[in-house]
């Protein structure tokens, strides 16, 4: 089916509830969304040294693209298949330091940025080896800490991440610690559309996040701007908590902001507060049940606990607890979908927009 949703925001309806309920609708978005869109696969600690393999599969439970990025010798970062071009056996399983990568099905070798090495036995094979029996490379790019791979991407990684790289430069990202005994997943018993719409709105916070996130945050001054791939929610503070304090240049100079949210379509949230980090990944696992990953990297531990990144557990869990309903309310035989609030919804509009864009591509 297509999916339409006016550009007009005031005349526009809601996506069709079979995005959300239609098993082929789940199964199709893998390739026309998240194979052609960017995803956090490391950051640049994992791959630090020279012979360095670390070994990802891209969204697990949903795509299963085996990944594995590799330093070189020549300090050359690669993202390669980790599938072997003989039997497709998976050549790395786990971390480790290596001089090249080697099949421990039947020994084929790989020099680190993927071409083909050696091969016993294939004595007389003709036309071999050829282009096909490389690692294929698979598109990726650095924002550091970060390395995010594509794989058929739509759009460039730059068109992806642009406006929050150049909007967020004067913060030394590269400073900020991945902090894994801080980071943890949680299981949303919704379809993962309907996560993404909920965080792309401030609309919910006096509602469902009145004790949280709400005495933290001014609402009246909450505000959204929308970019190609990407949206910003700027959540300014009430007055007595933390703040940044953008530079001279910056568009935010002098205003008290509390915490920059920023999406990149589909599916990943860099929430920036003044304590470092919380980067959010929105794993699919079936077209009820999201694996959301809060991937924490402090910067200023002396901010922790205090502001609008205070008590993330917290308004995750109420976040959590209004999704589930709605994914219940959504197969009622009753709703046909709604209406936007010029106003307050115009994240999840544009993220509406987006999404009937990739699904009706051939």
């Amino acid at each position: 089916m297509s999916f339409f949703v006016d550009p007009d925001i005031r005349k526009a309806h809601t996506l069709p509830v079979e995005f959300y309920t239609d098993k082929h609708n789940f199964e199709l978005s893998k390739k026309k969304i998240f194979a052609r869109s960017w995803q956090v696969v490391a950051d640049l600690s994992q791959v630090r040294l020279q012979g360095q393999l670390f070994p990802h599969t891209l969204l697990e439970g949903f795509m299963n693209e085996p990944l594995l990025l590799v330093r070189d010798k020549e300090d050359r970062l690669h993202c390669l298949s980790n599938v072997c071009t003989h039997r497709g056996n998976l050549l790395v399983d786990a971390p480790c330091t290596e001089n090249n990568i080697r099949c421990k099905y039947h020994g084929r070798r790989f020099h680190l940025d993927g071409r083909f090495q050696s091969m016993p036995e294939f004595e007389g094979v003709e036309n071999f080896p050829s282009e096909q029996d490389h690692l294929s490379k698979v598109p990726f790019g650095v924002w550091d800490p970060f390395v995010l791979a594509s794989v058929e991407p739509k759009m460039k990684l730059e068109e992806a991440i642009g406006e929050m790289r150049q909007r967020m430069s004067w913060l030394p990202l590269h400073e900020f610690k991945a902090e894994p005994v801080r980071s943890r997943d949680y299981l949303v018993k919704a379809h993962w559309a309907l996560y993404c719409e909920n965080y792309l709105e401030g609309f919910h916070i006096p509602f469902v996040h009145s004790a949280s996130l709400g005495p933290a945050l001014d609402y009246g001054s909450y505000h959204t701007e929308l970019f190609r791939w990407s949206s910003l929610q700027l959540g300014l503070s009430r007055g007595g908590e933390d703040i940044f304090s953008p530079p001279p240049g910056s568009p935010d100079h002098g205003r008290a902001v509390a915490a920059y949210y920023w999406w990149v379509f589909p599916n990943l949230m860099f929430n920036f507060y003044p304590w470092g980090l919380s980067l959010n990944i929105v794993r699919p696992l079936g077209p009820e049940l999201t694996k959301v990953s809060f991937l924490t990297y402090l910067y200023d531990e002396r901010k922790l606990d205090r502001g609008a990144g205070a008590q993330l557990d917290k308004v995750e869990r109420e976040d959590e607890a209004i999704v589930e309903t709605v994914q219940k309310g959504v197969r009622s035989s009753f709703y046909r979908g709604g209406r936007y609030s010029p106003k307050r919804e115009t994240g999840t509009h544009h993220f509406h927009r987006l999404l009937a864009e990739m699904m009706n591509e051939e």
